[in-house]
């Protein structure tokens, strides 16, 4: 695994080694870079079930201003802190060793607005998907013009619309697929 483009271009990730995770693929990391292009640089990007932290240390090598990564697993959160700090990323990026919900609920009390919102859950947990999908609905954590990114299996159905977000756009590469929600205009 390595860092696409940005600051950290062409250098290497530890991967998950034993830890129970499956990462992003760099093509598929690249593929989702490539549609965010310039307005990653900025920003506020939560990264969900972060694993190895290879997503969210894209968005801070692309230049995003705050990085917060989401993991529950403490062999993958150690992962993550090795990675950063392999990178010497300071400030940028935080770690929080947590449930997904817990995790959010505690970016969501410091009042945080993130730009972008990308959930990766093990893809036979399609529960997931839907209960993280269900809370971001209802959550003031999403910018008015921001991004909820889920990455899901090719098979798996998600909702076209919520109370507040709708699929705007979705993106199948092999066997994965990104799903695109951005809040809905008001009717």
């Amino acid at each position: 695994m390595r860092v696409i483009a940005g600051k950290f271009r062409s250098r290497r990730l530890k991967g998950p080694g034993a830890a129970p995770i499956r990462p992003t693929s760099d093509r598929l990391r690249e593929t989702l870079f490539n549609v965010l292009g310039p307005t990653v640089e900025d920003s506020l990007f939560i990264d969900l079930y972060a694993g190895t932290g290879a997503i969210g240390i894209e968005a801070v090598s692309r230049g995003a201003k705050q990085v917060i990564l989401v993991e529950s697993n403490a062999k993958a959160a150690r992962l993550i802190r090795q990675n950063l700090t392999a990178l010497d990323v300071r400030g940028t990026a935080e770690v929080i060793e947590s449930d997904v919900l817990k995790g959010l609920q505690r970016v969501e009390s410091r009042h945080l607005v993130a730009d972008f919102v990308f959930l990766d859950p093990p893809y036979e947990h399609t529960d997931e998907h839907i209960r993280v999908l269900d809370f971001l609905d209802a959550s003031p954590l999403i910018a008015p013009q921001g991004l909820v990114i889920v990455e899901h299996w090719h098979g798996m159905e998600l909702p076209e619309r919520l109370d507040r977000l709708e699929c705007s756009r979705e993106l199948e590469q092999g066997d994965a697929t990104l799903s695109f929600y951005r809040l809905a205009a008001a009717a």
